[in-house]
């Protein structure tokens, strides 16, 4: 009987007060109103390829794996979801604010006297309180709670684009040490092979003394950096360790045969400047921002305008346990709050959420301007290292071969040390520049498909 009596009390009044007047909601800036470009200006194209995942395009089966890992492990994601849940439990409080509360209490009394006879008594209360959404305020936090949930789906999709991305970047730091080191005993061989030559010469009293000593500084100026490379090596390996959700620790070193950077074949097309609105995914955190920002004028707007509150209650009890429903008494009342002077302050709120709305929308826009300079950056490094790798094997060439020609002519005496050690060191620098940019450019494909907000879900 009591549920029945509630169920139209509270909810006839929900029926009649929901569709009352509320507040306009002033429309949310977005992608609709950035001017994009029609194309990127940078020449370069890069070529498109089936895959569908960017960096499956290096075809580096570690790499895949530790993408994959990352993306299922990594603690930045983990924080980001548990977030979005948070989100959407709040939506869900949110929009409980549009229905009927009701509360229930009871209470139950046993007196005993000096004689041993009893009294007892017992009521049971039913209490509830509708607000219906006159102003519109409810309905705009629902909003902002829903551009809020937005919101945090987008940053999962964010974390999960720059997570892949710092992992790709790692490994291939961790690869280019790995060449360089190898490099590093190639070329220690080399210049042992030049230093016995020249102690061979000085002891049969062919060379002089500073000739032994200038291979020797030579020689250890390149073991010297042996260690600089090995401390980058562990840094990119316990950086991958932690971005895949492990304690930091060493990832075996490639061998000899596999210890190279990884060479993109190609991937996803790159899209264009408008795709960036649609698919980046720190872009569409942004726009969510300013969907929030608008709902929140909404609210702000809404204590301008009367608000009305319903309570109700249902009392059961005659003061006896054993006729607690002999006597039922119910109430209902309104409350009507009329907003008439406060000095301004609703205003002022006003004004600060209008000017929050036109920060975001600044914001949104220097993001996506971010976007494509990332992007723009990406594409003519991608150009200048695929020439400048072109130049430094050319470079390779006529050093060996000039290194080659002066190491024979200085066994015959027809040439001096230093024009061995000359070529020798330009012959090791040209390899070590083109290691070095062969990662840059590797680097710079990353940063295209991160900055082209390409798709991370595997």
């Amino acid at each position: 009987m009591m549920a029945r009596l509630a169920s139209c009390l509270f909810g006839g009044c929900a029926t009649l007060l929901l569709g009352a007047c509320t507040t306009a909601m002033p429309p949310a800036l977005g992608a609709q109103d950035i001017q994009a470009p029609s194309d990127f200006t940078a020449e370069y194209r890069p070529e498109a390829g089936p895959q569908e995942l960017w960096w499956q395009g290096f075809n580096d089966p570690q790499l895949n794996s530790l993408i994959a890992r990352a993306l299922s492990e990594n603690l930045n994601i983990s924080a980001a979801e548990a977030r979005l849940r948070a989100a959407e439990a709040f939506l869900k409080a949110e929009r409980s604010d549009l229905l009927p509360s009701i509360n229930g209490s009871g209470n139950i009394t046993v007196d005993v006297n000096d004689s041993g006879d009893t009294n007892d008594s017992a009521a049971v209360s039913l209490f509830g309180q509708f607000t219906p959404d006159i102003s519109g305020r409810l309905g705009a936090e629902v909003l902002a709670a829903t551009a809020n949930l937005a919101a945090a789906e987008y940053f999962v999709a964010d974390q999960r684009r720059l997570i892949a991305s710092a992992v790709a970047n790692q490994y291939i730091e961790l690869r280019r040490t790995d060449a360089r080191l190898t490099l590093l005993d190639e070329s220690t061989q080399l210049q042992q092979q030049t230093l016995r030559i020249v102690t061979l010469r000085y002891e049969a009293g062919l060379s002089a003394n500073l000739d032994v000593r200038r291979a020797a500084a030579d020689l250890a100026r390149t073991r010297a950096q042996r260690g600089l490379l090995e401390l980058a090596r562990a840094r990119a390996s316990h950086a991958l360790a932690v971005l895949v959700g492990d304690a930091p620790g060493a990832i075996p070193a490639a061998s000899h045969d596999t210890a190279s950077v990884p060479e993109f074949q190609s991937g996803p097309p790159r899209g264009s400047p408008a795709d960036l609105l649609r698919r980046r995914a720190d872009l569409l955190v942004a726009e969510a921002g300013l969907m929030e920002a608008a709902a929140n004028i909404g609210i702000e707007r809404a204590d301008l305008l009367p608000s009305l509150t319903i309570p109700g209650e249902i009392v059961a009890g005659d003061g006896r346990i054993d006729k607690i429903f002999a006597n039922v008494v119910t109430s209902i009342g309104a409350s009507l709050n009329l907003p008439l002077f406060d000095g301004g302050r609703r205003r002022a709120e006003i004004s600060a959420a209008e000017a929050e709305a036109d920060a975001r929308f600044s914001e949104y826009r220097q993001t996506f301007l971010t976007a494509l300079s990332e992007v723009e950056n990406a594409l003519v490094g991608i150009s200048a290292y695929t020439a400048r790798n072109t130049e430094l094997r050319q470079a390779i060439d006529e050093s060996d071969a000039a290194f080659m020609q002066s190491n024979a002519l200085y066994r015959e005496g027809l040439a001096s040390l230093f024009d061995v050690l000359d070529a020798q060191r330009q012959l090791i620098s040209s390899r070590e520049s083109l290691i070095d940019s062969e990662a840059s450019l590797a680097s710079s494909i990353v940063a295209l498909y991160a900055a082209a907000g390409a798709e991370t879900k595997v």
